[in-house]
């Protein structure tokens, strides 16, 4: 890692290009061409800008002498170099007893202990508004009484039906049979006393006894008898192959349909006790008790919101978690690494926890592979989530703040140098060094950085007298710094100039 301190200077003006061609699309075109090539040297150029207009504003006079005023020199030495991140945090436990919403829907919290309170077995913890529940108890009670008497009429039918088949298979089928079967043989005796008094008054009349008259009204009641005859058997047959069936299907169908409709009516007096049951219960959940003793928190609200999840009058949802028991012998810290050092970030890695009143030390437990959620609330910045789990000690509390330092790497007995005497270009990264022949530049092969001093593998040796801020006094470091801009710059425009013209 590099400072670069160049002096701003005025971009030498180029000759401009050709007319453009009037077309929006091809405009575009040759930017999107040009692009690819250019940002990176524009980042370059806006950096190296900046820190030259800090240097101007610290040391006065940097353009018009260079080479006045005391050189800041640093002597080369051996020894360790820790690079860590450091971040902060807050104290949680891992280890919670969540406190639920047990009442369906949305509802509305008429009271909340504060947070912070050690509560005893029994203790009460929230109120939620119980009107609607009380409203939903009295309706489900009305609807369960009226479940209850269609029910019982509806059993009272499933019996009549089951009587209603033994009575006519044992009483009506059996009297209409017999009552069918004596006309049946009223007729066959009638029959055979009209084919007797038929014969008798044939025999009259051959002997001249009876009129013709007389023999065809004993003829007239004969068939009449017959007629009678087939009748009533007829009508036999009928109610013992199809009446009785006929009658027997119905009534076995009433008997379905009213144990069908009894199950639907017990089924329905099931679901309103069922009902009328969860509302008594959720009006005893509308009133939450600590089931056993400790410390009671609020839940970590999201950072986007500007008050917390559980407050009087806010509402809340089913199995929203409302308060937090913590174990307090199970404590962590949660912190956010940036991106762009999330890969040194391994479990298993020392942190230092510095809180108000100690110091811990613990290692890596976790490191999220998946980014928390980045937004206006965090200025876009983009972190991993990374736990420390903590070793016991008095005095932890969850949300309490606290400094952690990871340690990604320590390097000892190395040769480090300054940042701030270092300048980095496009051909390398340089310093300038005291000797007795004056002072001289250095090629360096860098390593790890804190931020601070970086680690040097070639370059300079332990006891050079290095110089701090090079391109405050050094000319040669600000040509070398020009070289760089100018390049970008000449870089820059020239694979602009070069897109366009392809593109035409």
């Amino acid at each position: 890692m590099s400072t670069d301190i160049l002096p701003e200077i005025q971009t030498p003006a180029k000759p401009q290009s050709p007319p453009e061609v009037d077309s929006t699309s091809v405009r575009n075109d040759r930017q999107r061409a040009a692009r690819g090539k250019w940002w990176k040297r524009g980042l370059l150029l806006i950096v190296l800008v900046a820190v030259v207009a800090s240097a101007v504003a610290v040391v006065p006079g940097f353009f018009s002498s260079p080479d006045t005023g005391p050189e800041l020199t640093h002597t080369i030495t051996r020894g360790d170099l820790v690079v860590s991140v450091i971040e902060q945090g807050t104290l949680e436990s891992s280890n919670n007893t969540e406190i639920l919403c047990k009442v369906r829907g949305f509802s509305t919290v008429t009271w909340v202990v504060e947070g912070g309170t050690i509560v005893q077995p029994g203790d009460e913890l929230v109120r939620l508004d119980t009107k609607l529940i009380e409203e939903q108890l009295s309706l489900t009670k009305t609807n369960t009484f009226v479940a209850k008497s269609t029910l019982e009429r509806t059993r009272a039918d499933a019996e009549k039906a089951e009587i209603a088949i033994d009575a006519y298979e044992k009483g009506i089928y059996r009297s209409e049979l017999q009552r069918l079967e004596q006309e049946a043989e009223v007729a066959e005796r009638n029959l055979r006393v009209a084919e007797k008094m038929q014969a008798y008054s044939n025999t009259l009349f051959q002997q001249g006894y009876v009129t013709e008259l007389e023999v065809e009204a004993n003829a007239y009641s004969l068939e009449r008898a017959k007629l009678e005859l087939e009748v009533n058997q007829t009508e036999l047959k009928v109610l013992k192959e199809y009446t009785r069936k006929m009658r027997m299907e119905t009534m076995q169908g009433d008997v379905k349909a009213a144990n069908t409709k009894l199950q639907s009516d017990e089924a329905a007096l099931r679901m309103e006790e069922s009902r009328k049951n969860r509302a008594m219960q959720e009006l005893k959940d509308c009133l939450i008790t600590a089931e056993r003793s400790g410390l009671v928190i609020y839940p970590t609200a999201e950072a986007w919101k500007q008050a917390p999840d559980i407050s009087q009058g806010v509402t809340v949802r089913k199995d929203q978690v409302l308060l937090l028991m913590p174990d307090m012998s199970k404590m962590q810290v949660k912190v956010g690494i940036h991106e762009s050092i999330i890969d040194r970030v391994k479990p298993g890695l020392t942190a230092r926890i510095t809180m108000p009143d100690q110091t811990l030390e613990a290692n890596v437990t976790t490191v999220a592979s998946v980014t928390r959620p980045a937004g206006w609330w965090t200025g876009n910045v983009v972190k991993y989530d990374t736990i420390i789990e903590l070793p016991s000690a008095e005095g932890l509390k969850p949300g309490m703040s606290a400094e952690v330092e990871v340690i990604m790497a320590r390097h000892e007995d190395v040769i480090t140098i300054p940042i701030a005497a270092v300048v980095s270009t496009e051909e390398g990264d340089f310093c300038w060094v005291r000797t007795a022949d004056g002072t001289m530049r250095r090629v360096l092969t860098l390593g790890d950085t804190d931020d601070v001093s970086i680690v040097v593998d070639e370059g300079v040796k332990e006891g050079d007298e290095v110089i701090l801020n090079p391109l405050v006094y050094i000319k040669e470091a600000q040509d070398e710094a020009l070289k760089t801009i100018d390049s970008t710059l000449d870089g820059g425009l020239d694979d602009t100039v070069d897109a366009e013209s392809g593109s035409e």
